[in-house]
């Protein structure tokens, strides 16, 4: 048994938020089906290179474990299909720009109106209210305007991005646990009802600790590199081979670390004897760190490190940390068959449930895959089918 299984969405979701969102719960066992244009489909199929047999990597690392159907729903056998699948269906998932869907007959109050039961995510941009919600949301704006990337990158130099897209992501699982919320509401009360996902408003959410300081202080925090905002050190540092990272989380460690390092007039120095201190001494103690940590490979100072409490690691590449034996054990990539790749790896379920795991089942469709799977299941004939295929419908 799946925590899902049972449940049925409706996936009107395309390029990365929606479909991270829908694949979690496609995972967690929910039938999933995906609407997506005809002779189209979603705007990541065509997104690359890197293809392989005209599949996208970036499709292909979202969309598992989901039923893919095309459907003209501006048609009205297309609509018709549509308000078939609504009536069935315990969740729909959409990251349209606000108001699409309402064109169209399929926002939330009349979706309510056809099975008041459904559960309806909405994610965008900027969310279905306030001057800015008929925007456009991309996560490139949207990591710049919620102040993520004003805090990234070298001080010196500009503003940066995150290495993957973690607004749209970060919007994916925030409607992952409205979705849940929602279905737990749903069990007390019998109705469904409609999560408005704001990417922007979770980039808010994720300054955490950082608003903080500009509540409290009245100015902005600037982009430090890899240096911690409250924590000395807690950073980078260049061994003789490679980058590590190092983490003096409190002033006992520093004790330990000062001893390891040979430094040991710096451990009770009043400059650097207690964090806050070495927080604002840290363009002092950072090279006098350096020039010591520089003279030994990564291997040795990790292992000194770890061996004495003192949290430590190496800053892996995606191909590293994909085969790191953790990772490994932790069945975190994982491998599925797919019926033009062969063997195709995924990453895999983060979320470990005792009793009732997830499980990857089913590998990205191709487009359009269970078309007429799905509109038997919802009563059309094949003659029905078949002229809807002929009219461009699906």
């Amino acid at each position: 048994m799946k925590p899902l299984e049972g449940i049925k969405v409706l996936d009107f979701t395309r390029v990365l938020a929606g479909p991270f969102c829908t694949m979690i719960l496609g995972d967690m066992g929910a039938e999933v089906i995906k609407i997506e244009q005809p002779g189209k489909g979603d705007d990541t199929r065509a997104f690359g290179p890197p293809f392989a047999k005209g599949e996208s990597a970036y499709f292909l690392s979202v969309n598992r474990n989901k039923k893919s159907i095309t459907l003209d729903m501006k048609s009205e056998q297309g609509k018709e299909a549509v308000r078939r699948l609504i009536a069935r269906s315990d969740i729909l998932v959409e990251n349209f720009k606000p108001g699409t869907l309402k064109k169209l007959g399929f926002d939330y109050a009349s979706a309510a109106k056809i099975n008041p039961r459904i559960i309806y995510a909405s994610v965008s941009g900027f969310g279905q209210t306030g001057p800015w919600s008929g925007k456009a949301g991309y996560d490139l704006a949207i990591q710049g305007l919620g102040g993520i990337m004003s805090i990234t990158g070298d001080p010196s130099g500009p503003p940066y991005k995150v290495g993957v897209s973690q607004a749209d992501l970060v919007a994916g699982l925030h409607a992952v646990q409205g979705i849940f919320l929602a279905l737990y509401v749903r069990e007390k009360t019998g109705h469904g009802q409609l999560i408005d996902i704001s990417m922007l408003d979770c980039q808010i959410a994720l300054l955490s600790f950082q608003a903080g300081i500009y509540f409290m202080t009245g100015v902005s925090p600037m982009r430090k590199g890899n240096q911690h905002p409250t924590i000395c050190p807690y950073e980078t540092f260049k061994s003789s081979d490679r980058y590590i990272t190092i983490a003096v989380g409190n002033d006992k460690l520093w004790q330990k670390f000062c001893s390891l390092l040979g430094l040991e007039e710096l451990r009770d120095h009043p400059d650097f004897a207690t964090n806050p201190k070495r927080v604002q001494n840290r363009d002092k103690l950072f090279p006098v760190i350096q020039r010591v940590i520089e003279q030994k490979e990564s291997a040795q100072w990790i292992r000194l490190l770890e061996e004495n409490g003192i949290p430590a690691g190496s800053i892996l590449s995606v191909e590293e940390a994909l085969h790191h034996p953790q990772v490994i054990a932790r069945e975190m990539v994982r491998t599925i068959d797919h019926p033009v790749l062969g063997a195709l790896p995924q990453a895999g379920i983060p979320v470990k449930l005792s009793e009732t795991p997830g499980e990857i089942v089913s590998p990205p469709p191709r487009l359009g895959e269970h078309t007429d799977e799905v509109l038997k299941e919802l009563g059309f004939s094949g003659d029905e089918i078949a002229s809807m295929r002929a009219g461009g419908i699906v």
